[in-house]
């Protein structure tokens, strides 16, 4: 671009300089006197036809040569102006773009701002949600202790058996009686949740729940063995043998049991029949068993 400008500005001084010669500076009688002499210095002399001959192509070359640098200028002049013009434009897409260009640096700043505060933020709810989950982690784990000491004293609760035999030492009959009779299993073996009462020998309920309970008896004849298993006062199941004989080594045995549903406070108990008898050594023949199978949800 520098270079077409420089290249205008010699052709614009060249056309002065040489209007400046044919207008201000020869004349046409001076340049043809010019023409002569340097004729007849070179030359021999012509005629006047060829001098005029000679004039007259002079003025046409230098018409030409004008007129070409003219063209040339003009044509120089528009691609200038063009380049100008272009100019113009590129500097206007400049502006454009450094103006785009600061608008995306100053969205760009506002985006790190929000990357920042949306992190900030971030961070914050990191630290809300861990303090929660301790905290929820705490308490569930201070609720699983106490759920499990619940469990624990449930099952404590839940733990119930009781197993007994008649006689704690020596031998002995019992019966026969003109009316039944409780019969009180002194020898306990085993008593877990103390709901079995070797004094009374009654099972008392301490819970609602699925019971089971078994009696065996043992006898000599010739009178029979009878024993039965009484829930509230009601006959439930019985153990009953004899043998025709009058023999008293003749052995009698039976033994029986049954599931109950029991409520809290219910009572279990053994009673022997009136006129039977029963008879108990140190080989414990008879004896009354109970425990919980599982416990039953009071209804609503």
């Amino acid at each position: 671009m520098k270079g077409l400008v420089c290249l205008l500005l010699l052709l614009e001084t060249f056309v002065f300089v040489v209007q400046h010669q044919v207008d201000g500076g020869l004349n046409e009688n001076e340049i043809s006197q010019q023409l002569r002499s340097e004729d007849g210095r070179q030359n021999p002399p012509q005629t006047d036809t060829l001098r005029d001959e000679a004039s007259t192509g002079s003025q046409q070359n230098y018409h030409l040569f004008f007129t070409d640098i003219h063209a040339a200028l003009r044509e120089l002049t528009a691609t200038v102006t063009e380049q100008k013009v272009n100019i113009r434009e590129q500097k206007g897409n400049i502006r454009e773009l450094t103006a785009t260009v600061t608008e995306q640096k100053t969205i760009n700043r506002e985006l790190t701002a929000n990357i920042r505060a949306l992190e900030t933020r971030l961070r914050e709810q990191q630290t809300f949600i861990l303090e929660e989950m301790n905290k929820k982690n705490d308490e569930i784990s201070n609720l699983t202790l106490s759920q499990v000491e619940e469990l624990r004293k449930e099952n404590r609760d839940r733990e119930i058996a009781f197993s007994a035999s008649l006689m704690q030492s020596g031998s002995d009959y019992i019966g026969p009686f003109t009316t039944e009779i409780t019969l009180t299993y002194r020898n306990v073996f085993t008593n877990i949740g103390n709901a079995y009462n070797p004094i009374t020998g009654v099972f008392t309920a301490p819970l609602k729940g699925a019971y089971m309970f078994r009696v065996s008896v043992y006898g000599r004849g010739p009178t029979a063995a009878t024993a039965a298993i009484f829930k509230n006062g009601e006959h439930v199941v019985i153990a009953h043998d004899y043998q025709i004989s009058s023999k008293d080594e003749d052995g009698l045995n039976s033994s029986n049991g049954v599931v109950l549903i029991l409520e809290v406070g219910d009572v279990v108990y053994v009673r022997l029949w009136s006129g039977r008898r029963i008879f108990d050594d140190q080989n414990i023949h008879n004896t009354f068993s109970g425990f919980l199978l599982f416990p039953l949800r009071e209804q609503a």
